[in-house]
């Protein structure tokens, strides 16, 4: 079916009522979510000097990993009606996890335009696993660490190299002040940590977020990986069904092939839409599983 075929399979009435942006849901998610990574902190905290701080800060780690979710649903303008609260909420989430938000707007509208054209999705320039050390590479994390500094690096100093081919010329000036504020916040974090001695800093934000960041990794790499390379939106993404503390995490995000097919409906409709769309997807699994055990097979 053509893109356009299958963006008109919800009636132009149910999907203005299914798009309708609000602030309040944004909100109370983003509460949510604050709650959840002060209730993390707290369990790291009351676990040092025990074993315990390990898987600690690892659950603590998945509550700062998922705002990879609004810092998505942010750039789409889709989590709050207002689009200055969005940027805010955006951005914030997007330094918490390596991210620039500015930047990944337009990397990530190049995936939605792009989807699975392996010549201009950007996200298809990280190559599909083939072997198990490729595939322990790409969950490690290993490669989104250094694509995120290659980015501070390179945008911060004004270079646009391939990496940023998506960024129109008109919007690269308000790119560059945006990563340059976000090197600006994390040498101001590492110089007070240095200045007074505390390691804060490692306990509470970067060991979590590195050794919780296999787990958001996994969950990437099954929303489109062994599906078909075209522009089909109803074969070329995958919607994944998990449990309700999962999709509160991470914003609805698992409502994959929903959200690629109608990209303006907002994180809190997406489960409306799933069950009116859920029969014309070629791919809805439940849970990440079989999706990583078929990618395991495949190279296999």
């Amino acid at each position: 079916m053509t893109p356009g075929a299958a963006r008109r399979i919800l009636p132009p009435d149910e999907l203005k009522v299914l798009s309708v942006r609000a602030d309040l849901p944004g909100l109370v998610r983003t509460a949510v979510h604050a709650a959840a990574i002060a209730a993390g902190a707290a369990l790291v905290w009351a676990s040092l000097g025990t074993w315990f701080v390990w898987p600690a800060m690892f659950a603590h780690g998945l509550t700062l990993v998922t705002l990879f979710a609004p810092l998505h649903e942010s750039v789409h303008y889709t989590a709050f009606r207002s689009r200055r609260l969005a940027e805010i909420v955006g951005w914030v989430s997007g330094v918490a996890i390596g991210w620039n938000a500015p930047y990944y707007r337009y990397f990530h509208l190049a995936h939605h335009r792009y989807t699975q054209d392996p010549l201009r999705d950007p996200e298809l320039t990280v190559a599909v696993p083939t072997g198990w050390l490729s595939f322990a590479l790409r969950l490690s994390g290993w490669t989104h660490w250094k694509n995120r500094l290659l980015e501070l690096w390179d945008i911060g100093r004004g270079a646009f190299g391939p990496r940023a081919d998506w960024i129109p010329a008109s919007a690269r000036a308000g790119v560059v002040r945006s990563v340059r504020l976000q090197i600006v916040f994390y040498a101001a974090i590492a110089a007070l940590s240095l200045a007074t001695g505390s390691m804060a800093v490692l306990w509470y934000w970067l060991i979590p977020v590195v050794i919780a960041q296999p787990a958001l990794r996994a969950w990437l790499l099954c929303e489109h990986t062994l599906c078909p390379e075209t522009d089909d939106p109803l074969v070329n993404t995958r919607t994944t069904l998990v449990p309700a503390l999962m999709r509160l995490l991470m914003w609805n995000m698992p409502f994959h092939a929903e959200h690629h097919l109608y990209p303006q409906i907002p994180f809190h409709a997406l489960p409306a839409a799933h069950e009116r769309l859920r029969p014309h997807f070629a791919h809805v699994v439940r849970g990440y599983g079989p999706t990583l055990a078929a990618i395991r097979t495949n190279f296999r």
